[in-house]
């Protein structure tokens, strides 16, 4: 899966996910994703111990982003201190929690305008 554009707010919503994947729109898209205001990347992330700045850089870059949920999986972790201080530096909030937490929060705060992103581990 390379870069995919948003084109209507229908597309930016995670409609399902499981299955090693998540629907978007209406397409089903194989593995974890970062998604932006802009699209949805692949994330070449399985497990949380993998989360890095560099793999989180298309958000980190991504303009006007104030809050990041980011979907760790089956279970939630703390995510590592120079992540966090990333994100605080650039005056984003981050929020670690399980994939499914994440995706579900991700469509609540998108529902209610917020300027979010998220990078989701595929369950």
């Amino acid at each position: 899966m390379e870069f995919t554009e948003i084109k209507s707010s229908e597309d930016a919503f995670i409609a399902g996910y499981g299955d090693g994947g998540f629907r978007m729109g209406e397409g089903r898209f194989e593995g974890s994703m970062l998604i932006t205001a802009e699209g949805f990347y692949p994330w070449r992330i399985s497990i949380k111990e993998d989360i890095n700045v560099d793999n989180l850089k298309p958000i980190l870059e991504a303009k006007g982003v104030e809050i990041v949920i980011i979907g760790m999986g089956e279970s939630m972790a703390f995510l590592p201190k120079d992540v966090r201080a990333a994100f605080q530096t650039k005056n984003i909030a981050v929020e670690a929690m399980d994939t499914g937490a994440a995706a579900r929060t991700y469509n609540v705060l998108l529902q209610e305008g917020r300027k979010v992103s998220a990078a989701l581990i595929a369950i």
